[in-house]
């Protein structure tokens, strides 16, 4: 068994109300030419300074599907659901609350919503809720996330 196994989050851990934070993520230029260049999404509010600044932004902003996926990324961070998620299902109720500007930091907060048994054994259905949040408490993005969670196998104790 290792020790990976064991610090997972399984079905019988998810405990709706329980909060998890990650760790502080510095944003970067780097960050959004790499997302345009990877999905080739390039409007000139993520990528043209003068522009983002004439469409009444500071400057260039992250791309917002950026910014959710970041939500997995400092979920996968934080740990504990690399075993025993296995498969997103959807999001629901996204929603983009304030730019995201490079040299900012954020946090991901990580809510526990519900979970609920499905008909085949040793697994179940859990929400997350994901809110990116900025250093000074502003709210980027948030969204929640249905995921199949598997039950604790039987050799990983609790």
């Amino acid at each position: 068994m290792s020790a990976d196994a064991r610090s997972q989050i399984w079905y019988e851990d998810f405990i709706p109300g329980t909060v998890l934070t990650s760790a502080p993520r510095l944003i970067t230029v780097a960050d959004i030419d790499d997302y345009a260049r990877l999905t080739g999404e390039d409007h000139p509010v993520h990528m043209d300074e003068a522009f983002a600044r004439s469409a009444g932004f500071d400057g260039r902003i992250t791309h917002g599907l950026f910014n959710l996926a970041l939500i997995e990324g400092l979920k996968a961070a934080i740990g504990g659901f690399e075993r025993s998620v296995v498969a997103s299902l959807g999001w629901t109720d996204i929603r983009f609350s304030a730019p995201l500007y490079p040299g900012e930091s954020v946090v991901l907060r990580l809510e526990l919503v519900e979970r609920r048994r499905t008909k085949r054994p040793g697994r179940g259905l859990a929400t997350e809720r994901g809110i990116l949040i900025k250093a000074d408490g502003t709210e980027v993005v948030r969204g929640d996330h249905l995921v199949l969670l598997l039950d604790r196998p039987e050799d990983i104790p609790a």
